[in-house]
């Protein structure tokens, strides 16, 4: 009986023993809780501002001259290309999505882009899309959404979804996160609004996030790539901006990194959106641009 009693105390002090450890585990994971914060905080106080861009922000910032502060008059390119971008922004940030492919399996060009999510981006030109596309019935293709929202319609009672002034908008983004500032330039007869670089560091930053994925840091699978980088490159492409990012190369960097572009721009749309983890509406609007 006695010794019952010894091993029922023992097992009792045995469990008080490991309440204990596991309350001082608990103390110790809510010390280190705000410490990893803390450690979080300064490493994202540590990386640099073009972290924080927005897809058509970079894209833009790839186009802009340094010094006048303007896109080239000659790009008719950037407009739906930014475009492309508020569609693939939204659905990085789960807002956006392709319909359901049913029996019947429709190619991604075929299939309608559906609203996931309504909350707000905190971005005026994201949710400005997002309201279109939500309130929009019956909904349309991306390719349908790139060219309603570049205005690029001939229906009159469809102009209404155009999105005006985007590349001013965006600039004056780029100037509130001290990117960008602001001129008045003369050009003869008009005077127009400019936007020339302030902060340098900023955009080599962003050349060279695009040209190590596409050399130190290139990867032959896509699936494998960062997702906004692939988009990037993607719609830098289409937005005839790219060869900005890859002019400061030597020329045996530049033939490299333009042939793998080059293999991005082969690879088929519809089987890249089968593989696991891939964004459907990415991979349509790639489609959009590249078929």
């Amino acid at each position: 009986m006695t010794s019952l009693t010894q091993r029922s105390s023992g097992l009792v002090q045995r469990r008080a023993d490991a309440s204990r450890a596991d309350k001082q585990r608990a103390c110790d994971r809510e010390e280190d809780e705000p410490r990893r914060e803390e450690e979080q905080d300064a490493d994202d106080a540590g990386d640099s501002k073009e972290t924080r861009l927005t897809l058509m922000e970079e894209v833009l910032l790839l186009g802009l001259k340094d010094r006048e502060g303007y896109t080239s008059f000659w790009n008719d390119c950037i407009s739906s290309g930014l475009r492309g971008c508020m569609l693939i922004e939204l659905g990085l940030r789960g807002r956006l999505q392709l319909e359901a492919c049913g029996m019947r399996r429709k190619g991604l060009l075929a299939r309608k882009v559906i609203c996931k999510s309504d909350s707000p981006t905190g971005d005026v030109l994201l949710d400005e899309a997002l309201k279109h596309i939500k309130n929009t019935q019956p909904p349309e293709t991306v390719q349908s959404w790139i060219e309603l929202l570049s205005g690029e319609t001939w229906n009159p009672l469809k102009l209404q979804y155009q999105l005006r002034n985007v590349r001013e908008r965006l600039a004056k983004n780029l100037v509130e996160k001290g990117v960008l500032t602001t001129e008045k330039q003369n050009f003869l007869l008009f005077d127009m609004t400019t936007h020339p670089l302030t902060n340098n560091n900023i955009k080599q930053r962003l050349i060279k996030k695009v040209q190590d994925g596409v050399l130190d840091k290139w990867v032959n699978d896509p699936g494998r790539m960062d997702k906004r980088l692939l988009a990037l490159i993607f719609l830098a492409h289409s937005s005839d901006v790219l060869e900005n990012a890859f002019a400061p190369l030597l020329d045996d960097q530049y033939d490299l990194a333009m042939k793998r572009v080059r293999q991005l721009l082969d690879l088929e749309p519809e089987e890249e959106s089968l593989k696991g983890g891939a964004n459907e509406l990415l991979w349509a609007v790639v489609a959009a641009f590249t078929k």
